[in-house]
């Protein structure tokens, strides 16, 4: 397998954009990626699409030729990847694996979602079906009370408070307020968040990702090629995708996401590095409780200390790890189909040093982990600078 690289980035804003479609994202998204990279769409050899629901949301199936198609990309294969949020993760994987593999040399990976065509009920009952249908959904549990359950159960095994869990809201918001693409630039404090309005105890609506909309893409390419497109390539160390049970009442134990443990312990060995050597992650914070976990469960701390560790300020964005520098899903926003290709991005802007005001100053070693449901798919990728 060869090496490979990101030679391209691009990105929408992410928000609620009522006169945008779901195609106009994703080819905003995907042309700058394009011009980044210095590509014509004649080059692209395969095009990856992330969506979750288009056809739900937006009432639309045949998503990657349609979308393919409008960026002037055609003749080549176009394929659609759904793995509830982690469906751009899931593309990327699909991706770098055909680059890494020879298969193809200039690939596109698209990610998109257009959530707030529907109304907030339509939404939630959309994004439910990421679950057990049979048995989570039919007893009216959605993703806000799963990770509630998985919250309390946290609270109890290791003693994490509501002020641990607002402490990573806060952070969050403070990142997304610095950063120019995000849906809610908002700066707020300790007691607003704990103060917000209660959706599942304990979590408040500060503790809940938004409903958004926005696309985001990447150009692949052989590490070997890199420097015919672009003098700032980022090499991509390891990508993994592993799998669980989708119903919390299957896992032995819901205070630990098995599919993010071992896709991150396959993670570290494909790209030689341990969990200490990451400077930096975007995490998948659908939930506040969601980056504690990622935190325990990536290996950045012990098990039960992802509460104290956030609160004490070692994820802030000058911290000794800073965790979702972007804002994360809390604040940047989570179009659940754009995600995955969306923390791609964030690293690496993050390694080329093109993070504004929200630069991290030890940035060349990143790490994303992108969720699918409540831990029923994980995609953990390792990018680095090219020394």
């Amino acid at each position: 397998m060869r090496p490979v690289a990101v030679i391209g980035i691009g990105k929408t804003h992410f928000g609620d954009f009522p006169d945008r479609n779901l195609r106009s994202l994703a080819v905003e998204a995907g042309q700058k990626a394009l011009d980044d990279a210095s590509l014509q769409p004649s080059q692209i050899e395969a095009f990856y699409l992330g969506n979750f629901a288009g056809p739900s949301f937006a009432g639309q199936n045949h998503l990657a030729p349609y979308i393919a198609s409008a960026l002037g990309i055609t003749g080549v294969p176009a394929t659609r990847y759904e793995a509830a949020c982690a469906s751009s993760g899931a593309a990327f994987f699909q991706a770098v694996t055909s680059v890494a593999a020879g298969v193809y040399d200039l690939v596109l990976v698209n990610g998109v979602e257009k959530m707030t065509s529907q109304p907030t009920p339509r939404v939630t009952e959309i994004l439910a079906a990421a679950g057990d249908v049979a048995g989570e959904v039919r007893a009216g549990a959605t993703f806000p009370a799963l990770f509630a359950m998985i919250a309390r159960r946290h609270m109890h095994e290791y003693g994490t408070t509501r002020e641990q869990l607002a402490s990573v809201a806060v952070k969050n918001h403070a990142n997304g307020a610095k950063n120019p693409y995000a849906h809610m630039r908002k700066v707020i404090t300790l007691e607003q968040a704990l103060a917000g309005k209660p959706i599942a105890d304990p979590l408040t609506v500060y503790d809940c990702s938004l409903v958004s909309d926005g696309a985001a893409a990447v150009v692949l390419a052989p590490l070997e090629r890199s420097a015919e497109f672009t003098n700032k390539p980022v090499r991509i160390l390891s990508v993994v995708q592993t799998s669980d049970h989708l119903a919390l009442d299957e896992k032995p134990d819901i205070t630990t996401l098995a599919a993010v443990r071992l896709a991150a312990e396959k993670a570290y060995r494909l790209a030689g590095v341990s969990a200490q050597d990451i400077q930096f992650a975007e995490v998948h914070d659908c939930f506040t409780i969601a980056e504690i976990l990622a935190l325990e469960d990536l290996g950045f701390v012990k098990k039960g200390e992802g509460g104290p560790y956030s609160q004490a300020g070692c994820t802030a964005l000058h911290g000794p790890r800073p965790i979702n520098a972007s804002g994360g899903l809390k604040s940047k926003g989570h179009p659940v189909g754009a995600t995955g290709v969306a923390q791609i991005f964030d690293l690496v802007q993050q390694i080329r040093g093109e993070a504004g005001d929200r630069q991290i100053v030890r940035n060349s070693l990143g790490l994303a982990q992108n969720l699918g449901g409540s831990g029923a798919t994980c995609v953990v990728s390792i990018l680095g600078a090219v020394a």
